[in-house]
């Protein structure tokens, strides 16, 4: 059932406590990062932001700030009537109601931070209270909070918990939170935006205006998060997509939907070939599987029930329902009970870059980030449960082999167990979950617990990824699976003669194709290392006989498999660098009348700068030998 089941999240008052997130673990292995993303990791080092997972005074401080927040609206926009109000991984936000249609203004957010600082002066306590399912319904609605009553009926357990400031406001929740609003630094607490949101994510419910804020320890931290976030204004993927020509979402052809451009694909395919040939190297055999499948494949595997509104609609063929595939492990489930298999055949490892497609709400889909039709760099493993350790430790060292060629080096690991509500025994459990706590050992890394968080279908191990200006992005995922052998009746022969059940392991690296894309144009900042590069050098010729020597040298460098183009040379050469800086072109070679004479090409790094002049067959052979190691080129060979 992978990617079914999120990491917990408290998006409501009463759901589980976020998870505890593990420590940073830095890999010895990394690529050599461009000159602006090393200073830009520099920069970011000077101040290390806390987390919501590592500091619970931070955690407290957001969930508070969002109630002072929502006191504070109400006090100053009397009948605005609140929804929910969760602390984020940045902040918090609260929805808002307002009954005559009035929106929130900029001028309105300076307001109301001006009247929560009031709030925080004024040291009110916050106190917990557990009352009845009953007293909850009246209490709403006698201060006529409608959409507190539906929030209500969505709680499941008992009794019901609210936290009072003071006599004044009161909201459903579970918490945690500060003492008192004089423990709020509110200096560092700053609104930041204004956005609109459907109640529940229905855009057939009311429309409310979500208040944006950020909290922090101390304005220093306060400070670093606003630089950091300028910087990644710099750095927007769908900005720099659009500049690098790498891809464009045509609304035309429906949102959510992906269109490769040639630089883009360039970029796609170098990411993709040196994922498969990474995979072929550990063991791994690449499947491909048809993109829809027969509707009952999907009620067998129960996606169908548990995910129906994540899915696209069926279409007939032939009086049968067919469902376009939201992922591709039940694919992998035939392929293996295609045969009868025995315990000597295993463990398989069968790998994929499978294309999926999964209905998201207009309002959610964000560039690259969150689209409709997305590819999956999939794997499953069936093994022995003697061969599961060996097999985590394997898919953590590919993981760390692949992350680490693309520059990222420093991950956060969690290890989620048994949820309250789960599939397997307890001995299956307690061996999946040994087995991946002991690869983890072997592999050295440390990692947090978060307990109860795994998937119902088994533990998994959660890997983030921190870019270049310090952000952390959920990547990679390993997952034990004892549901789906479970559903599709797999099994192998046993060398009693007997028939058991495999264990299955879902994993990803990448997560998909097309947001690690995005994470590493982010990171880069667009300035892809030289051997992922779209074009690895562009030759600027500087005379019309300069051309047709350019066109000769190009034309040996793809020969040796190297991305070598010329510039149409209509330009003044100044303006032909700026260009080539402009599209984040690694080298460039002027061409002049000396060039031609010498067979010599002048080179010049967008990262260095000049590199001088060397023969061409040595700059080409120089160029091939750093794409296929991975490398920069600082300087010539002599």
């Amino acid at each position: 059932m992978f990617a079914l089941i999120p990491i917990a999240r408290c998006f409501s008052p009463m759901l589980r406590s976020a998870a505890r997130r593990g420590p940073i673990f830095r890999s010895p292995s990394s690529m050599v990062r461009s000159s602006a993303a090393v200073d830009a990791v520099k920069e970011t080092e000077k101040v290390a932001l806390p987390t919501n997972d590592n500091s619970d005074f931070l955690l407290r401080v957001r969930h508070t700030s969002a109630h002072v927040m929502a006191m504070a609206v109400q006090r100053l926009f009397p009948g605005v009537q609140v929804t929910i109000g969760p602390w984020i991984d940045n902040g918090f936000y609260y929805d808002f109601f307002h009954p005559d249609g009035a929106q929130f203004s900029d001028d309105d957010l300076k307001k109301i931070k001006k009247e929560m600082d009031k709030i925080i002066k004024m040291k009110i306590p916050l106190r917990r209270e557990e009352v009845s399912r009953e007293e909850a319904k009246a209490r709403i609605e006698a201060i006529n909070e409608p959409f507190k009553l539906e929030i209500l009926e969505s709680i499941k357990t008992e009794p019901i918990t609210l936290y009072h400031m003071g006599d004044e406001w009161w909201d459903l929740c579970a918490g945690p939170h500060v003492e008192h609003t004089g423990e709020l630094p509110a200096k560092a607490i700053a609104l930041q935006s204004v956005a609109g949101a459907y109640w529940r994510g229905d855009e057939k419910r009311p429309m409310l205006q979500r208040i944006y804020g950020t909290a922090w320890e101390n304005p220093v931290q306060l400070k670093e998060y606003k630089r950091m976030m300028e910087e990644a204004k710099k750095r927007d993927h769908r900005v720099l997509g659009k500049q690098l020509d790498l891809f464009s979402i045509q609304e035309d052809a429906g949102g959510g939907l992906v269109f490769w451009h040639p630089k883009g694909s360039m970029v796609r395919r170098g990411i993709e070939d040196y994922w498969k040939s990474a995979h072929v190297d550990a063991d791994y055999e690449i499947l491909y599987t048809p993109h829809i499948a027969n509707l009952n494949l999907w009620k067998t595997s129960g996606h169908f029930d548990f995910y129906k509104e994540g899915m696209f609609d069926q279409m007939d063929v032939e009086g049968d329902q067919y469902q376009i595939k939201p992922m591709n492990c039940p694919f992998h489930c035939l392929v293996y009970k295609d045969t009868l298999r025995s315990y000597r055949d295993l463990p398989f490892r069968w790998a994929e870059l499978g294309t999926v497609y999964r209905y998201e709400r207009s309002g959610t889909l964000h560039g690259l980030m969150r689209v409709r039709g997305f590819t999956q760099d999939d794997a499953h493993i069936f093994c022995l449960p003697e061969q599961l350790t060996d097999e985590i430790l394997g898919v953590l060292d590919l993981t760390e082999n692949i992350l680490s060629r693309f520059g990222f080096d420093e991950y956060e690991v969690m290890l989620s167990t048994r949820p309250d509500k789960s599939v397997g025994s307890d001995e299956i459990w307690d061996a999946a979950t040994e087995a991946l706590e002991g690869a983890l050992d072997r592999k050295g890394w440390a990692f947090g617990v978060d307990e109860g968080g795994g998937a119902f279908y088994g533990p998994k191990i959660d890997i983030k990824i921190k870019d270049a200006i310090g952000r952390t992005w959920q990547c990679s995922t390993v997952q034990c699976d004892f549901n789906l052998p479970e559903r599709f009746d797999l099994e192998y022969v046993a060398s009693e003669g007997d028939r058991k059940r495999p264990i299955m392991v879902h994993r990803a690296i990448f997560g998909s194709i097309e947001r690690f894309f995005g994470i590493l144009v982010e990171s880069t900042a667009g300035d892809f290392p030289l051997w992922l590069a779209p074009v690895h050098m562009r030759l600027l010729p500087v005379t019309e006989k300069a051309k047709e020597f350019c066109k000769e040298v190009a034309k040996k460098g793809k020969k040796m498999g190297l991305r070598v183009e010329v510039d149409k040379g209509t330009e003044r050469l100044a303006k032909q660098i700026r260009n080539a800086e402009k599209g984040r072109i690694p080298l460039m070679a002027v061409v002049g009348e000396q060039e031609i004479t010498d067979n010599t090409l002048a080179i010049r790094s967008r990262k260095v700068g000049d590199l001088g002049s060397a023969d061409v067959d040595v700059v080409l052979k120089q160029l091939q030998s750093a794409v296929e190691d991975a490398t920069e080129i600082t300087q010539l060979s002599p």
